[in-house]
């Protein structure tokens, strides 16, 4: 193969800050990944990560909006949501009590991916959930 070449395919949509655009974000993740074993658990995540950057972002103002990326390889499906910030605090996975009624989603998307990584975004963040094909034993989840 070529040194430039690469068998991994990306493709991005942004999305106004209204609550149903999440349904939205799922079908395009849903549709992407037809066929895929992983297209179940990419379509939870994106729904989870995209609700997030609404409710607890400046994404979820009137002019606001959220970006997604969705990379797909034969080693890995990456998905990214970047939201517009203005919280102060990075997202992170809580330890919830088990009457708690907010603050599961991150543990979630955790549980689900073999991977979260949260960077910081120029005055948002973006999440990044890491699907892997395969199984791997090194590594784990990170958030």
């Amino acid at each position: 193969m070529h040194e430039y070449t690469s068998t991994a395919r990306v493709w991005g949509l942004s999305c106004p800050g209204f609550p149903e655009e999440v349904s939205r974000a799922r079908r395009w993740t849903r549709d992407i990944l037809r066929g895929s074993p992983l297209a179940d658990d990419a379509e939870l995540i994106v729904s989870e990560l995209s609700a997030n950057a609404i409710l607890h972002t400046a994404s979820g103002s009137q002019s606001g909006s959220f970006h997604l990326a969705l990379a797909v390889s034969p080693q890995v499906v990456a998905l990214s949501v970047t939201d517009e910030g203005g919280t102060g605090t990075a997202p992170k996975v809580e330890r919830q009590d088990d009457q708690a009624e907010h603050g599961r989603g991150l543990g979630m998307v955790s549980a689900l991916a073999h991977r979260v990584v949260v960077y910081d975004s120029h005055g948002g963040y973006t999440v990044t959930a890491e699907l892997f094909t395969q199984a791997r034993t090194a590594g784990g989840n990170q958030c």
